[in-house]
């Protein structure tokens, strides 16, 4: 994208073959954009942890772009993760982002030997010293399970004292609640860099259930916009992209260069937003 700006893309490990071959099919599109890193999801309680595994391993050797797999505590002993971080450094993986994890459904309170992400911080720089890039999980409008603002401020700043070098936000669609997240943890003495994290809506319905259910508050101007498009594809991505490209601009305006785009596996609403940027592919698509 832009040479002024810098971009990363997120995806999650596919079930199938052929939902796997669309993957790097959307990888190699999106590489033509020269993006800082893709990073891939690794699921509930390390559920998709060879599937995470494989795929970070392929985005690294086969698209050619640095890849960040996610890395979570919650249900992994530390033989668990140490293995993994073993693994990925030796395939010359560099970054990692690193969350406490969602339990499976049905689990009660956390396991595993490790509770928190600032405990998983601490044992990936025990373990490893500074050869990972280590990214954490911000959130504008508070952790769902934080019990109020404050307190997920300070979980913030544990994490970034653990030893993180940089953190990637929930999808927020509200700029203040990012620019005051920040003006706040910059208080606290935190100045690692915070990057946006930026959503389009592929699909509204569904997922407006799920990023509430992340803590994401969806105001009532963006579900106008929706309203009607049910049986509208076209438009509904148009809409979308729209809204996307709109929070870059007003983040740039703002003096943020570094954005993180959930992509969904899906390289359409990037192409989308990007054109509404006035942005360009900046060379040919990268070999396999």
């Amino acid at each position: 994208m832009s040479q002024d700006r810098r971009y990363s893309f997120e995806f999650f490990p596919t079930k199938t073959d052929a939902g796997h071959e669309k993957l790097l099919a959307t990888a190699r599109q999106l590489a033509t954009y020269n993006p800082d890193f893709f990073s891939c999801t690794y699921g509930a309680g390390g559920s998709t942890r060879d599937r995470t595994l494989n795929t970070v391993l392929q985005l690294e050797s086969e698209v050619k772009v640095p890849a960040a797999p996610h890395l979570s505590c919650v249900g992994d002993s530390k033989d668990d993760l140490r293995g993994l971080l073993t693994q990925y450094k030796a395939a010359g993986i560099t970054r990692i982002v690193a969350l406490r994890g969602d339990l499976p459904s049905g689990m009660g309170m956390a396991s595993g030997e490790l509770r928190h992400a600032n405990d998983l911080v601490e044992f990936i720089r025990e373990e490893t010293g500074d050869h990972f890039h280590i990214e954490v999980a911000a959130y504008p409008e508070m952790h769902p399970q934080a019990r109020n603002f404050e307190d997920d401020l300070n979980n913030f700043v544990r994490k970034a004292n653990a030893g993180a070098d940089s953190a990637i936000t929930q999808y927020f669609f509200n700029a203040d609640s990012y620019f005051y997240f920040v003006e706040r943890v910059r208080a606290m003495g935190v100045d690692i860099p915070i990057v946006p994290g930026i959503m389009p809506m592929h699909n509204f319905k569904q997922a407006r259930n799920f990023v509430t259910r992340a803590g994401t508050t969806v105001p009532d101007w963006l579900a106008e916009k929706f309203e009607g498009l049910d049986d509208d594809a076209e438009t509904r991505k148009l809409v979308a992209a729209t809204v996307a490209a709109g929070q870059v601009q007003k983040l740039a305006k703002h003096g943020v260069d570094t954005f993180h785009f959930y992509t969904m596996n899906r390289a359409d609403l990037v192409f989308a937003i990007s054109h509404l940027l006035g942005i360009r592919p900046q060379g040919a698509q990268k070999a396999a």
